[in-house]
């Protein structure tokens, strides 16, 4: 009777422990990870700085090396200080507007517009916002640990990225970095 109540207790604990890891493993990939090729490796890797202060740590993810933009590929920012969501909008429709040649006041910018006051927040010291990239169909926007917005416009993916991605980007050494040409400093 012993032996049976012990084997019957020892099983479940060991049943507990293997829900406990699977769990915990589970969880140690990014929400973002899950929707990519399991093969994801970062690319590249720099630092964005304005005047020497440092504004965010970027990493480019992707199946391949070199870098193909053809494939589903992500880039995960870590912020180094606060910025709000107004500032990071209208950053990134400046670049976009810049980059692509569209002007800021175009119907499609502003439906840009609209879409990434949606899915941006606003971040401190030590969050990240990952953009997540299926070309030819749209992208993902995740923070650590949830979805934010999902958009299915293949233009806009591509001029969204284009921000860090494009020979045009306005921190040329950022992108060499990302893109795996040139090492951190």
């Amino acid at each position: 009777m012993f032996a049976n109540s012990f084997c019957k207790k020892t099983k479940a604990f060991l049943w507990l422990v293997a829900l406990w890891l699977t769990t915990s493993f589970a969880q140690a990939q990014p929400i973002w990870q899950s929707r990519l090729p399991t093969d994801l490796r970062v690319v590249g890797s720099g630092e964005m700085t304005w005047f020497g202060f440092s504004i965010y740590q970027a990493r480019l993810w992707s199946k391949q090396y070199p870098f193909n933009p053809s494939q589903p590929y992500a880039l995960e920012l870590t912020y180094a200080r606060n910025i709000s969501k107004s500032e990071f909008v209208e950053a990134s429709m400046d670049e976009m507007s810049r980059i692509s040649g569209v002007s800021a006041k175009s119907s499609q910018m502003q439906q840009w517009q609209g879409w990434m006051e949606k899915a941006f927040i606003d971040v401190k010291p030590g969050d990240q916002l990952i953009g997540v990239h299926w070309p030819g169909v749209g992208c993902a926007f995740y923070s650590q640990s949830q979805l934010l917005s999902e958009i299915k416009d293949p233009e806009f993916a591509k001029n969204f990225f284009a921000i860090w991605l494009d020979p045009q980007s306005k921190d040329r050494r950022l992108r060499e970095q990302l893109l795996g040409k040139r090492t951190s400093m």
